[in-house]
């Protein structure tokens, strides 16, 4: 299974990512925006705490997070 190694926020909430399998490029998140858990991302500095989980997902807390092998990346 690929997972995501590597990720950055980016302006206009969209983040960079690098997987496993070598690949790598930008993801526009915009159209999840202010959907289910991910209002959170309408509070300040939210989007911008991204990271890489321990398990491969790319998290932003412990109820927000997209796993590496979702539809989004396609």
């Amino acid at each position: 299974m690929t997972q995501a190694l590597e990720v950055r926020a980016r302006e206009g909430l969209r983040i960079w990512l690098r997987f496993s399998d070598g690949s790598a490029g930008e993801v526009d998140l915009s159209d999840l925006a202010g959907r289910g858990v991910f209002r959170a991302w309408d509070r300040g500095g939210v989007f911008a705490k991204v990271h890489v989980a321990p398990h491969g997902a790319v998290a932003w807390d412990d109820e927000i997070e997209l796993c590496a092998d979702s539809s989004i990346w396609k």
